[in-house]
């Protein structure tokens, strides 16, 4: 037979035919333990081979994960340059407009914010952080603390002085607020 690759099981086979087999006692002992040893080798073949196979799976998953975090969380560097003149953008819109020419640089301010808005919600990026709601130390970083009073329960915000926002479920800045203590 050649010497081409063959499966633990096949090595047996070989083995086994080339294995003279005597009536004699001394013979059939040593023949019992050589069949032993191939089927403890054809074990650990079998066992290394499904380790193997096991490692590979876990390799190709973990891949699979890392790719899929890299596709969902690749905005996050963006979101992070836009976010300051988002917040420009709010700042500017607080400012009172007095004559009609004021006015239309307001509205033209406004319609560029609420693009920059849809175009962030658009990548699953969103804000967080609005007044009344419960302080959650994940996604609120607390600045000054008010005291809390029968109209305002403890642990709630009480104002939003910087819009947090997060990507998905990361993150990508926290808001910072004031809390009722």
């Amino acid at each position: 037979m050649s010497k081409e690759k063959q499966t633990p099981e096949e090595e047996i086979e070989v083995t086994g035919e080339q294995i003279n087999v005597d009536t004699d006692n001394e013979e059939t002992t040593s023949t019992v333990d050589q069949i032993s040893e191939l089927e403890a080798k054809v074990s650990e073949a079998e066992d290394k081979y499904l380790r193997a196979h096991a490692e590979m799976q876990n390799m190709q998953a973990r891949y699979a994960k890392e790719q899929s975090q890299a596709v969902k969380f690749a905005n996050q560097k963006l979101a992070q340059s836009i976010l300051p003149a988002v917040d420009n953008l709010e700042r500017a819109l607080q400012v009172e407009a007095d004559d009609d020419s004021a006015q239309q640089i307001k509205t033209g301010v406004e319609m560029v914010y609420k693009t920059l808005i849809s175009a962030l919600e658009e990548h699953d990026v969103k804000a967080v952080g609005e007044a009344g709601e419960a302080f959650d130390p994940n996604f609120h970083q607390a600045i000054q603390s008010v005291p809390a009073d029968d109209d305002h329960p403890a642990d709630t915000i009480a104002t939003v002085l910087q819009k947090g926002y997060v990507l998905a479920d990361r993150v990508v800045r926290p808001a910072m607020v004031s809390v009722y203590n």
